[in-house]
């Protein structure tokens, strides 16, 4: 009887050999399969895409939230005490998180294209399962924390919507060649196949037509483009100088600001001064001052006790913003000796320079002497700092009359959303709104009936940007000097001119999804005609030796044995070392 032994020779596949090897630890040949992948192992694929998307998500949210940084770290503070950058360890783990997923998404698509079976090693079965709980747990934490910051997303895409259209179009045509592939390769198409087309094809269908569903107030004709909305220093310029100091706010009117904000607390002897806190020990070197009355409220002390405190070094110490390194000894100088701020000496800053001053006034708890006197108190600062009226917005609801009898020519502001009719029946002609309360159709309500309005707090060109578009009035910063560098809106687009764009970007794809198709398709085809039933990146064809027949050492053969196992005639061993050919014997062929 007569034993058929087919001899393959096989080069070093080093490539598919990491592929297979990092994402299951199959590093031999002889691990590998091209059977179908078990159902476990695609629960486990499902898991590692389901966790791609949901880190996706999350690091978009902190990357977009770069313009609320500060405010995260104040949540934190006032939960722990301590300040710190919280944000860091965010970030890093966020990246490192993504990456490694990401990765193991590329390795996945990898095996499909290559025909491998899925088998994604325990290790990184706990690697993605830690990083799905950790994002869960994340999302949980920021939604009670920080629920409001969810609107940066949304918001965001108003900038970042038609261009991440276009990343994801090119990311879905390209993935065409795997499915494809997959298609070409299959013989019989089974329902797991039809369902992979049909969903990608829905996807790709989806992301087709969804820019009729992008809006952004961008997307309009430059004509109708509004002034540039006015840069209001929150708090001053607090990234260049300690928060609510004259220092803060005299670096905020050499960024050409056209306004001030600040928060006011009442001492104990009716002095407004300017501080953000409930306590002083964030902003002030209270510990050491008084290391007894650190956990005491700000509307506690005095203006003696307040004047002895020093409300600068704090800023060199923690750094912030991390801006430290950028400013001159003179500056850190400046900044290590400055003190707390009362609301009269920032009105006559203002005055001086006659720019607007807008103030939250905060009333002091009820056993405090000045609880009954504290509008009269700010009124009374008001007058005695000589700033004119018409500079000062008034923000407190509380006695609201009196105020207008009293001061009528105070701006009066709210900073409560009510309709435009309502703000105007009480005689209110300005509006301050944190920038995530106020949609675009709203900010163009408020424009047309005269309703000024400033969203805060606004750091970054792409907000910036997007509320320009919108129309807004003006916007309140933190980052005025960046601001200022931002002359025209990031991108402005008309919407024939973007109609075109995305058109032309679906039509691009369809032709390369198809082109892709037919390629795969054609190729297989005559694959299988050359007399190999099924593709194996492994195995060896005769074609390919072809175009090296000239090169010995390059020269792959495949040669049929015979060998009469009852007689004992030579094995397909000897035969291959005789005629120095490297081997692979191919077991369980019929005998």
């Amino acid at each position: 009887m007569v034993k058929h032994q087919p001899l393959q020779v096989y080069e070093r596949q080093l490539c598919l050999s990491c592929i297979t090897g990092i994402y299951g630890c199959r590093w031999k040949r002889y691990q590998r399969s091209h059977d179908d992948t078990t159902k476990w192992e695609l629960l486990w694929s499902f898991i590692l895409l389901f966790t791609f998307f949901l880190l996706l998500v999350w690091f978009y949210f902190w990357w977009e939230a770069h313009n609320d940084y500060n405010e995260f770290n104040w949540f934190l503070y006032n939960r722990s005490g301590e300040w710190s950058d919280g944000t860091v360890p965010i970030l890093a783990t966020t990246a490192a998180g993504f990456t490694y997923i990401a990765f193991l998404i590329v390795l996945a698509f990898c095996h499909i294209a290559l025909g491998q079976q899925l088998n994604l090693h325990w290790l990184h079965k706990i690697g993605v399962t830690a990083a799905l709980l950790t994002t869960i747990v994340g999302v949980i934490s920021v939604n009670q924390t920080w629920g409001q910051e969810w609107d940066v997303i949304p918001i965001s895409l108003q900038a970042t919507g038609p261009f991440l259209h276009i990343g994801a179009l090119a990311a879905i045509t390209a993935l065409s060649w795997i499915v494809a592939g997959q298609v070409a390769r299959t013989e019989k198409m089974a329902t797991s196949y039809i369902v992979v087309v049909l969903l990608y094809v829905g996807v790709l269908l989806a992301l087709y037509v969804v820019p009729l569903y992008i809006t952004s107030p961008c997307i309009m004709d430059p004509s109708t483009l509004k002034p540039r909305p006015d840069v209001i220093g929150h708090q001053g310029a607090p990234m260049l100088a300690p928060e609510n100091t004259l220092w803060s706010f005299q670096r905020a009117l050499q960024m050409n600001v056209t306004g001030l904000e600040t928060d006011v607390a009442i001492s104990l002897d009716g002095v407004p001064f300017l501080m953000h806190d409930r306590t002083l020990r964030r902003t002030t070197d209270v510990e050491k001052v008084f290391p007894d009355r650190q956990l005491d409220e700000t509307s506690h002390f005095n203006w003696t006790d307040l004047q002895q405190l020093n409300a600068g070094q704090w800023f060199l110490k923690y750094d912030p913003f991390w801006t430290v390194h950028s400013l001159s000894p003179h500056e850190k100088d400046l900044i290590a000796n400055q003190s707390v701020c009362s609301l009269e000496q920032l009105l006559k800053l203002a005055s001086y320079h006659n720019t607007t001053v807008v103030f939250r006034l905060r009333r002091p708890p009820p056993e405090h002497p000045r609880y009954n006197s504290w509008i009269n108190d700010t009124l009374h600062a008001v007058q005695q700092s000589g700033v004119p009226q018409s500079l000062v917005m008034w923000t407190p609801d509380e006695h609201r009359a009196q105020v207008r009898q009293l001061a009528p020519g105070l701006i009066q502001t709210s900073v409560e959303k009510r309709s435009p009719q309502s703000l105007l029946e009480y005689g209110i002609s300005r509006l301050l709104l944190r920038y995530n309360r106020a949609s675009t159709q709203e900010i163009r309500n408020f424009s047309g009936s005269n309703i000024n309005l400033t969203l805060y707090t606004v750091n970054e060109p792409w907000l910036y940007s997007v509320l320009w578009c919108s129309g807004v009035s003006s916007v309140s910063s933190e980052a005025p000097h960046i601001l200022k560098k931002v002359p025209y809106p990031i991108w402005l687009m008309r919407p024939d001119e973007y109609c075109l764009m995305w058109v032309s970007a679906d039509l691009i794809s369809f032709a390369v999804v198809i082109g892709i198709f037919i390629f795969q398709n054609y190729h297989m085809i005559r694959y299988r005609a050359s007399g190999m039933r099924s593709y194996n990146p492994e195995q060896i064809m005769l074609s390919a030796a072809v175009s090296r027949s000239n090169r010995d050492i390059n020269v792959m053969k495949e040669k049929l044995i015979f060998s009469e196992v009852r007689n004992g005639v030579g094995s397909a061993e000897e035969l291959c070392e005789d005629n120095d050919y490297d081997y692979y014997t191919n077991r369980g062929i019929s005998q």
